[in-house]
């Protein structure tokens, strides 16, 4: 399988080195020595023949983290192999956070960076069939369509739901990667509009200088480039709704315009002579907080006010860990008739109990790659913890994963199991794969239950109690490295250990009350 390889890196032996690996392994290298000039590659004329960047993650000016932050927001979705000679784990997690596909530690071996490439490659290759068999669906998405079992996402959906029935400006908030767009098309598909256009801005991934111009639409000759009359995004979503991703990101001057447009339905293309009426609905989406953003000075407040007016908010996968063995089964299905050589029976229950922990810094849209890389690379028919390196590396500590078995070939993935070392209850009406399993298994030493036994959530005052106990037993009542472990000062740690009746002379385990 060939490919063209973009490698970026300031060290020149190195880029050498990689080049001639590159070309060895029968791929063509495209080199550059910077991050600014990786990102000019993969913006391009020639950008849609990159099939893998090899990305170094020390480089002065704009290192590895900025580029993969700017492939994030102008959607740029080629699979990064990441290189580092210095820095520890929490940099090679901050990277896969931020959605890179695998990291080599330099100088990787010749068979260690080709199998990497090999993996991407396979990857990008079922990645661009599930694309283009989405693309033939072209269905309408509907609130039917959204993956969610959570009670937390109840709220969203009713509020959605009365949202389509009216024309008035939505603001969805929320992380990134929540699935804010996916609401937004809900919506518009519920909706009497839901035959005419979608039209979706990346206010972030725009360059400050063509915002205008792209929304708006400009006059043949208004400006150095003006070749061509555009119409703008305003135009394009007539009759239609107009998604404004990042809207937090727009800079002032065009928030100016924006407002305009909101409140009279009107657009002034740069160099026009006459304003032109569009019919839209407008939903605008953030990650920001906007209100704050306001008392900054960095966003209009009038303009917020009328953008404001129906907010709905799209809790964190973290707040809606019920969806997770739902949303594992769908998008292993997606993978599925991209790749017909084989299909998945399932995932282990040890697999499920892990992404179940672990809180998603990057929500469904890194969990969907996590799911969808494990899935292409698996060598088994069931998803196991080997196939989540970067997850487990992460969890590990938090959920006992020996004390899961594997959910047998024919149980679906939503067979779902409690994280945090624990079984679920048999009256809460999930089944338990191993039928020889304890109906409970208690956490390991180092993890703390959220839950109380009738599946509310602990008070705050319980769980600070037992990670103090916890921490004086760890650290064999040192109390000095008790507070600095906690963060805490000793005189707070002192004054919380007679709060909850501690002897804070000894602090010895055997002491405290239980």
């Amino acid at each position: 399988m060939t490919g063209s390889i973009l490698i970026v890196d300031d060290d020149p032996v190195q880029r050498r080195l990689l080049e001639a690996a590159v070309t060895k392994f029968g791929h063509t290298a495209v080199v550059t020595d910077s991050g600014e000039a990786g990102l000019d590659v993969l913006d391009g004329p020639n950008a849609r023949d990159v099939s893998v960047v090899i990305l170094d993650l020390i480089m002065p000016g704009l290192d590895g983290i900025g580029v993969l932050k700017a492939m994030r927001e102008r959607g740029i979705q080629v699979p990064v192999i990441v290189q580092t000679a210095q820095g520890g784990i929490e940099t090679v997690v901050s990277a896969m956070r931020h959605g890179a596909f695998d990291f080599v530690v330099k100088p990787a071996s010749p068979d260690r960076l080709q199998a990497s490439i090999g993996n991407a490659l396979k990857v990008e290759a079922v990645e661009g069939e599930v694309k283009r068999t989405s693309r033939r669906r072209g269905d309408h998405l509907t609130f039917k369509d959204l993956i969610t079992h959570s009670p937390a996402m109840d709220r969203v959906i009713r509020l959605g739901q009365k949202a389509a029935a009216s024309n008035i400006p939505i603001l969805i908030e929320g992380e990134s990667g929540v699935g804010k767009e996916l609401v937004a098309r809900a919506i518009q598909g519920s909706s009497d509009r839901r035959s005419k256009p979608f039209v979706t801005v990346n206010c972030g991934a725009i360059p400050d200088n063509l915002v205008e111009s792209i929304l708006f639409g400009h006059e043949k000759g208004s400006f150095t480039g003006a070749t061509e009359k555009h119409t703008g995004k305003f135009v394009e979503a007539h009759s239609g709704t107009l998604f404004l991703d990042e809207i937090g990101d727009l800079p002032l001057d065009v928030q100016v315009k924006l407002l305009r447009a909101v409140q009279d339905g009107e657009v002034d293309p740069v160099g026009g002579r006459s304003t032109v009426r569009v019919d839209i609905r407008l939903i605008s989406a953030t990650h920001r907080n906007l209100l704050q953003q306001v008392k900054d000075g960095k966003f209009r407040e009038d303009l917020f006010y009328r953008l404001n007016v129906y907010p709905i908010f799209v809790p964190p996968l973290r707040d809606r860990r019920d969806d997770i063995p739902y949303l594992v089964d769908h998008f292993m299905e997606k993978v599925a008739p991209a790749d017909p050589r084989r299909r998945l029976n399932g995932i282990s229950a040890a697999a499920l109990a892990m992404l179940r922990a672990y809180d998603w810094p990057g929500n469904i849209r890194q969990l969907e790659n996590a799911v969808f890389r494990a899935s292409v690379l698996c060598e088994g028919d069931v998803l196991t913890v080997e196939e989540f390196p970067q997850i487990r590396a992460q969890v590990d500590g938090t959920v006992n994963l020996d004390a899961y078995g594997a959910l047998p070939p024919s149980a679906s993935p939503d067979l779902a199991i409690e994280s945090r070392g624990e079984w679920p209850a048999a009256d809460e009406g999930i089944a338990v794969a191993e039928p020889d399993a304890p109906a409970r298994l208690q956490p390991r030493f180092g993890t703390l239950r959220a839950l109380d036994e009738r599946g509310n959530v602990r008070a705050l005052a319980d769980v600070e109690l037992e990670m103090i106990k916890l921490a004086i037993d760890h650290y064999n009542g040192q109390m000095s490295e008790v507070a600095r472990r906690l963060g805490i000062g000793r005189s707070t740690l002192y004054r919380k250990l007679k709060e909850y009746g501690i002897d804070p002379e000894t602090g010895r385990v055997d002491r405290l009350a239980s």
